[in-house]
């Protein structure tokens, strides 16, 4: 498992894992049986990649950097790879084919954390769980509580749609080259949102809309945001608090006031 770097062909500069043990402790919380379908990100020399394909039937890998594919191709003849960008996948395509939902594993580009993770909740109702190496403050971030300073827009939009579990710390020391920061292991289980999809586009709206000012109330801060013309004076939730003073059923509660109230 390998962390993606910069710009450019920096960007895809790896820092191997010296240490087999935090690979053999990735795959333990992962848990792969053989009937499970699988990507793994960004797999680099598949330091991680060889010990899923002992595991599993239904494997792929993306990766971006063309120099490694060669090297991957060596690991198995069975071996799906794609040469691309995670982000521009159709993860639907692997879906569509059996209904069966997706397992997703990876050593995530600290430079791209946020688009990769947004794209998993945009695909949420195919995905069973996914394994990740991040860096340490944003897996602090992932599974910030209310009441501290890592809770926010990322980790309320995060636990709306997942089961969010912070594994164990990985320390840079592992890692060569070394890199400046700490990483850590997280496991996100994808929930069975029931909500109607326009209750969930609304709820990441109005999480970011509550978020805008973050030291200001909530009633400032939506008067600043797209909701500025909107009327919430028979509103439920008490809009003199602050974002970071609602907990994620308060904020389910106010996307469906704003939903029952916006043509009135």
């Amino acid at each position: 498992m390998e962390r993606k770097t910069n710009k450019s062909l920096k960007r895809f500069g790896q820092n191997y894992i010296r240490d087999k043990n935090v690979l053999l402790n990735i795959i333990s919380e992962f848990n792969p049986q053989p009937e499970d379908k699988i990507i793994e990100i960004g797999p680099g020399r598949g330091a991680l990649t060889k010990l899923l394909l002992e595991k599993v039937n239904n494997f792929t890998a993306i990766e971006i950097d063309t120099r490694v594919i060669k090297t991957l191709r060596t690991l198995s003849q069975n071996i799906n790879i794609v040469n691309n960008d995670f982000l521009n996948i159709d993860l639907n395509s692997f879906y569509k084919n059996d209904n069966k939902k997706i397992r997703i594993i990876g050593n995530i580009p600290y430079n791209i954390t946020s688009p990769i993770i947004f794209k998993l909740i945009d695909n949420h109702e195919i995905l069973f769980d996914a394994v990740f190496m991040v860096q340490h403050e944003v897996a602090k971030r992932m599974t910030g509580e209310k009441g501290t300073k890592n809770y926010g827009i990322f980790s309320i939009i995060i636990n709306y749609f997942c089961d969010v579990s912070y594994c164990f710390k990985v320390s840079r020391n592992v890692f060569q080259p070394k890199p400046n920061v700490d990483s850590a292991v997280v496991h996100l289980r994808f929930k069975s949102n029931k909500e109607e999809y326009l209750v969930q586009k609304t709820f990441i709206k109005v999480v970011k809309a509550s978020f805008g000012n973050r030291r200001k109330i909530l009633k400032n801060s939506l008067s600043n945001s797209i909701f500025k013309n909107f009327n919430f004076s028979n509103c439920k939730i008490d809009l003199s608090k602050r974002a970071e003073d609602l907990d994620i059923k308060d904020f389910i509660r106010l996307t469906k006031f704003i939903l029952k109230n916006e043509h009135k």
